[in-house]
């Protein structure tokens, strides 16, 4: 689901003036309609109160609420479609509340927590659409016991806001999660949340112990009584198919004082090609308490003239201390060649700010700042269950020279991942699958040439891919969103089946049933949604 671009000729131009009108006149409606439901179903509220949280398109305020979060340049644009309201709900009341008004008038929802998703599929729709934004649900409650932790946090609130609230506690608790401090809980957690600990930890989600949703009919629900299966769904199963996601309370892990981290680069010159054939060998059974992330680009070679190659960067988190790495590498990863040197040693919370690219002198505090510099951009996803070798690894350089801008993220799997059943949670991709790829591709002119080209160039390599990857079906992560793999337009299972089996393999069927079960309306949809099996 591109947004639709429009070409500059008189009639398309008639089209969208027209279409602009009648948008203003019908939202100025839809305004006074649903201020008056919410006011009328939230008691102690007057019309006043209730409308600092309701945005109409005339409100002056309406562009800032909805280009705050907007992650990827490329659904901020003129023609992009845009909500015929944002609302932004103060409590959980006001939450239950806007979906009783939008179930009454028969609006479709869009709801967004952090806007990271990279298709913009919680922001943009081709029909029309109202936005339930989380941003004012951020509360976060960390409670610390002589043996153990949890964290409460609501929807809205960012990763860097929560990882902020853990250290503030502790100094020996974490919790795997995302290494993008502004990126939403709502969204990254209930799609499955994964991070540089999922080695040691697994996901997020498999660390939920309760939550709290809002259903199609309004009713604040817990795991209690929201029922396992509706619980079981919106850990991994992305929470916006099935009810609004207003809180997790999830344990948190154990993490030493002291961790490890490094970033090493190696250029194709470097023997780059028969180090990353060794490390989709050793990283499943190596040491659960480490991680390394492998990122491939091309590049200029220092060391031939300024021609072009490709290079590997080598970033790496572990829990524990220096010289127990470089001991772990030196067994498992010589080639490498990790010297102390390459090292740094910090607490886990500087570890955070080391992933998120700040210096080590750099405040935690900084993991409080919710803005984003957006740029336009592309991302897909892949799953590798066998090495790709040598000759193979030399071709892959040769391709991204040859495309000179696409990157790829290889994101080392094994441990733990091995351990917990495929069905324990709707996320499928545990054992068996070495590694994770993300591709991406970011620009900065706008326009629908420049998307097109870059766009181009992404999908060519991803093509370029397919023999080395997951296959029947070639399986991808939910949280990045991929609307190439497919989209809904009319929400009927077949539909559904064509991403969704992609996102879930075989908990696909199961979702949909919880979906009947819970939200038989389908009130709860996006393009990518779990389908019904009336629908």
């Amino acid at each position: 689901m591109e947004p639709k671009l429009h070409t500059s000729n008189n009639y398309s131009l008639f089209v969208i003036i027209i279409f602009s009108l009648f948008s203003v006149a019908f939202s100025d409606t839809l305004y006074d309609n649903f201020l008056q439901c919410l006011t009328q179903k939230t008691p102690n509220n007057s019309p006043q109160n209730i409308s600092s949280i309701l945005f109409s398109q005339q409100n002056k305020q309406f562009t800032s609420v909805l280009q705050a979060y907007i992650r990827n340049l490329r659904f901020s644009s003129p023609t992009t479609p845009k909500p015929l309201l944002i609302i932004t709900p103060l409590n959980p009341t006001q939450v239950s509340t806007a979906v009783i008004c939008s179930n009454k008038l028969g609006l479709h929802v869009k709801i967004r927590s952090g806007g990271h998703d990279y298709d913009g599929l919680s922001y943009i729709s081709d029909d029309p659409f109202v936005i339930l934004d989380m941003i004012n649900l951020r509360t976060i409650k960390i409670t610390v016991n002589s043996d153990s932790a949890t964290a409460y946090m609501e929807a809205g609130a960012t990763l860097g806001e929560l990882y902020h609230a853990i250290q503030a506690k502790s100094n020996v608790y974490g919790f795997p999660a995302g290494v993008c401090p502004t990126v939403g809980v709502g969204g990254h957690v209930s799609g499955g949340g994964y991070g540089n600990m999922i080695r040691k930890y697994g996901l997020s989600v498999d660390h939920i112990v309760d939550a709290q949703v809002v259903d199609y009919t309004g009713r604040i629900l817990n795991r209690k009584t929201m029922g396992e299966d509706m619980f079981w769904a919106i850990r991994g199963g992305g929470g916006a198919s099935f009810a609004v996601i207003l809180s997790f309370t999830v344990n948190l892990v154990r993490v030493p004082e002291t961790v490890t981290v490094f970033n090493v680069k190696r250029f194709q010159s470097d023997n780059a090609t028969d180090l990353v054939y060794k490390w989709q060998s050793v990283m499943k059974n190596i040491d659960h308490n480490l991680f390394i992330r492998l990122l491939l680009q091309p590049v200029t070679d220092p060391k031939n003239k300024g021609k072009k190659t490709a290079r590997v960067t080598f970033i790496s988190l572990y829990l524990g201390n220096s010289d127990d790495l470089v001991t772990v590498l030196g067994n498992e990863l010589p080639e490498l060649g990790i010297k102390k040197q390459d090292c740094l040693e910090m607490s886990w919370a500087k570890s955070v700010l080391f992933w998120a690219n700040f210096d080590n002198t750099t405040s935690v505090d900084v993991l409080l700042n919710r803005t984003y510099d957006a740029d336009y951009g592309k991302r897909k996803s892949d799953y590798v269950q066998n090495p790709i070798s040598k000759p193979d690894l030399e071709l892959l350089w040769k391709k991204l020279v040859e495309l000179d801008k696409p990157g790829l993220v290889f994101n080392s799997y094994g441990g733990i991942m091995n351990e917990i059943a495929d069905n324990a949670t709707p996320f499928p991709h545990r054992n068996g699958n070495l590694y994770k790829i993300q591709y991406s591709i970011s620009w900065h002119d706008a326009g629908g040439i420049a998307d097109s080209k870059n766009i181009g160039l992404i999908r060519e390599l991803y093509s370029f891919m397919e023999p080395y990857v997951s296959q029947n079906p070639r399986g991808t992560y939910l949280n990045y969103r991929d609307v190439d793999i497919g989209v809904a337009r009319n929400w009927t299972y077949n539909e559904g089946q064509v991403y969704g089996r992609k996102y879930f393999l075989g908990n696909f069927d199961r979702l949909v049933k919880v979906k009947t079960l819970v939200d038989p309306n389908n009130f709860f949809r996006n393009e990518q949604s779990i389908p019904t099996l009336r629908s």
